[in-house]
């Protein structure tokens, strides 16, 4: 799983998601890409699970980068604890993300067989998504 090897604080606020992703939001690296549609928070086991489904489906040829990183942890108290005594201890990693924001991106196989692994690791994602080409993704900054 994905994580930091090491943070300043242990435990961060909850913060808000509002607004579109500013940065982050060009296929830069590969031909084809993953866009978010909405806000989301996406945890390292969800964007793992995606990771293998593309590998999977692509039998590993091709190349695939992972363009988000679980940076905020979340904390949860245990079942049955009575309220009080401070925040919880921190239980998993989740990345903070916005529409706009590109998740996976891939290079090295067909169209047909990126759009299929694509459609495949979104279903992993709690978030709706879109594929997008290189040159759409160009195309749509310059209007």
């Amino acid at each position: 799983m994905l994580m930091p090897k090491r943070v300043k604080y242990r435990r961060v606020q909850r913060g808000r998601m509002k607004g579109k992703a500013t940065r982050g939001n060009v296929v830069c690296q590969g031909d084809f890409g993953l866009v978010a549609l909405e806000p989301a928070w996406i945890t390292s086991n969800q964007i793992e699970a995606a990771r293998i489904a593309l590998t999977r489906y692509t039998k590993r040829s091709g190349q695939v980068w992972i363009k988000i990183f679980p940076d905020k942890p979340v904390t949860e108290k245990p079942a049955e604890t009575r309220m009080g005594s401070g925040k919880g201890s921190p239980e998993y990693w989740v990345a903070v993300v916005k529409p706009g924001r590109v998740l996976f991106e891939m290079d090295g196989v067909s169209e047909a067989d990126a759009r299929e692994a694509m459609r495949l690791a979104s279903h992993k994602l709690p978030l709706k998504c879109k594929f997008v080409k290189r040159e759409e993704a160009a195309a749509n900054e310059n209007e």
